[in-house]
């Protein structure tokens, strides 16, 4: 796990910055590679430059550092994640005829001999593992920044004062020369729906993040404009939609036994590391399957870690020592207390880089943090939820779908517009207005995208800044869930809703809160639920083998069954959150609140409307109407603040 950045600038003028600016870039992403850095400039085009920040995992000697040149010269790689096969692609190559022997035993060194063996095209589809990467072709002049397939690690770039730069955070582009910071007011609404910037798009015009299974690939002439070309080279809508064609077709036990092979792979791979290594434990499914298939397969006791809190409803800490007791894990505990976590809220905005609002972001960094003290590496249970339909919120919107779908679609729309007319002010007329929202829907993509639009208040949070030159029909649309095609589910709005939640909640949101979190104490997250024959199985199980009308995760619990109580497991799941709402009310966080919401501040950055915006936050002091879009205003405003 590390951090890379880099630029090419096609100006002549630009070689006497060259050393300043890569310093100053790599300044910013110290935490994501506290044990070495490198720097590679191009002998024979010095304004194409690759830097490295290390965290060693794998081959902790020099042989692993970076940037890395090929055997032959040809390639230099800045290389961010884990490839978990590369003894399986080393073993590849030299069945098909490669001679050359390696200089150490780093993953990196591996992807880079493979890319110059096969080609950039024939290697990447052969990885299994995470990563962003920045690959120079010496001979053909071109630089590709590479991602990962499902999102895991980050990659941001876009043009400067005329000069193509990439970084793994935002704030390293924010220190290269000229940058001058322009807001990106198109992407503000649909902030103010989901908490997060949905990609390619990001807080700054210009700048964007690379999506999952992508590559970008740019010529780098010397005084020429450089050239872009972007290609998909892993899609899991076409996964999905090949796993809809031809579904897993036997029992619900043969799908587990198959499941838990798999999952036993990717964890074996996984727990491959030179320093030492653990995984998060809460009380929920993911995680316990995860631990337990550790230790199924480890001969010493796995060294777990779980959060707490002093909050009965929100505490899964005994729980989750109960289950790490059962199967004989090394359990850590640290019980945060509220000043613990307020004192993590002023370090958010800048280690996001961008507004971000998943209050869960709290906890991900406390856990990361206590972790961090006795690992270097951990894994993670993420990804069960969007893979196996584990959200509550799936049945709610399957129940809704099959209301509403035996109604013509345009009597829907009129019902829709009908009760979306009526006045607002109290909670029986929102809800009313709501429902309209939801009726309206043509499809189940439709209607999974408008769960996050039934608020009628959203436009009027917005400030004047946001709401120049757009029509206010147009108002958010910007987002990857308004393109998405779902049409081979049909009327399946349980998978539609899994399939948009791979595509954009879970690498936006899940996996930015993960990653930013554990980088901003150097620490590596790995998640063996997003292996790649993991997810590409997951999209082939029936809607039966995921989920009934009581609970969701049915094959991951034949799994975690054989190894837990079901009795242990059986209990409610409280979730990764803290009582953001409740904290907001005492002193300490109010007098933090009030100072970022008062109409000064709001105004000074202009992206949200201050009348409205202390409207909606009186409205929940007085009388206690919780929106989440009070968390994501405070953490806009925080950012700003932070950024100026």
């Amino acid at each position: 796990m590390c951090g890379i950045v880099g630029f090419f600038s096609s100006n002549s003028d630009f070689e006497e910055k060259i050393q300043s600016n890569i310093d100053r870039m790599m300044d910013r992403i110290v935490h994501r590679g506290p044990d070495a850095s490198g720097v590679w400039i191009e002998p024979n085009n010095r304004r194409l430059v690759l830097g490295h920040r290390r965290l060693s995992i794998i081959d902790l000697t020099e042989t692993g550092s970076q940037p890395m040149i090929s055997r032959s010269g040809r390639h230099v790689i800045s290389y961010n994640g884990e490839i978990y096969n590369a003894d399986y692609i080393f073993e590849a190559m030299k069945k098909a005829g490669y001679t050359g022997k390696m200089r150490g035993t780093s993953d990196t060194e591996v992807l880079l001999e493979a890319i110059e063996f096969f080609g950039l095209r024939a290697a990447i589809p052969m990885c299994k593992g995470m990563f962003a990467f920045a690959l120079y072709d010496r001979e053909e002049e071109s630089l590709t920044l590479v991602r990962d397939r499902i999102g895991e690690k980050p990659l941001y770039y876009g043009e400067v004062s005329g000069s193509f730069v990439f970084a793994s955070e935002l704030p390293a582009i924010r220190a290269f020369d000229g940058f001058e910071g322009q807001i990106n007011y198109d992407c503000i609404a649909d902030y103010l729906k989901h908490g997060y910037i949905p990609a390619p798009h990001t807080i700054y015009r210009n700048i964007y993040k690379l999506e999952p299974g992508c590559m970008l690939k740019i010529k780098c002439k010397a005084n020429k404009t450089p050239e872009y070309e972007h290609s998909i080279y892993w899609d899991i809508t076409d996964i999905a939609r090949r796993g809809a064609e031809k579904p897993f077709t036997g029992s619900i036990q043969e799908a587990a036994d198959r499941l838990e092979e798999l999952l036993k792979d990717s964890i074996k791979q996984q727990m491959i590391s030179d320093v030492p290594l653990g995984a998060f434990l809460s009380a929920g499914i993911d995680s316990s399957t995860i631990v337990s298939l550790m230790q199924s397969i480890s001969s010493e006791p796995v060294r777990t870690f779980t959060i707490g809190f002093e909050e009965e409803e929100y505490n899964e800490a005994d729980a989750a020592t109960e289950i790490a007791s059962v199967l004989g894990t090394d359990h850590t505990v640290l019980y945060a207390t509220k000043k613990d976590a307020l004192d993590v809220i002023p370090k958010l905005a800048g280690m996001f880089g961008e507004p971000f609002a998943d209050s869960s972001q709290i906890p991900a960094y406390l856990v990361s943090r206590l972790t961090r003290q006795h690992v270097t590496v951990a894994l993670s249970g993420d990804g069960g939820d969007e893979l196996f339909a584990g959200y509550r919120d799936y049945s709610g919107v399957y129940r809704i779908y099959n209301r509403i779908k035996g109604i013509p679609y345009p009597v829907r729309c009129v019902g829709g517009a009908l009760m979306r007319a009526t006045p607002g002010g109290s909670v029986r007329s929102d809800r009313i207005r709501s429902h309209g929202t939801l009726l309206a829907a043509s499809d189940p993509t439709d209607l999974y995208r408008r769960t996050y639009e039934t608020w009628n208040g959203l436009n009027s949070l917005l400030g004047e800044a946001t709401l120049k030159g757009r029509e206010p029909g147009n108002i958010g649309r910007t987002c990857i869930y308004d393109n998405i095609d779902c049409g081979f589910y049909g009327d399946d709005v349980i998978h539609t809703a899994m399939l948009m939640n791979m595509k954009m909640y879970h690498p936006d949101d899940i996996l930015c809160k993960v990653d930013r979190t554990a980088m901003a104490v150097s620490l590596e997250t790995r998640i063996p639920l997003l292996d790649r024959d993991v997810v590409e199985f997951a999209l082939t199980l029936p809607l039966d083998y995921l989920r009934n009308d009581k609970e969701g995760k049915l094959v991951l619990r034949s799994i975690l069954y054989k190894y837990v109580d079901k009795d242990i497991m059986n209990r409610p799941k409280h979730g990764f959150s803290v009582p953001v709402s409740e904290w907001l009310r005492q002193k300490e966080l109010r007098d933090w609140a009030d100072e970022l919401l008062n109409p000064d501040s709001i105004n000074k950055a202009g992206v949200l409307d201050s009348k409205n915006v202390l409207k909606l936050w009186n409205s929940y002091i007085s009388r206690g109407i919780w929106r989440p879009q009070i968390w994501y205003a405070l953490m806009l405003s925080s950012w700003f603040k932070e950024n100026k």
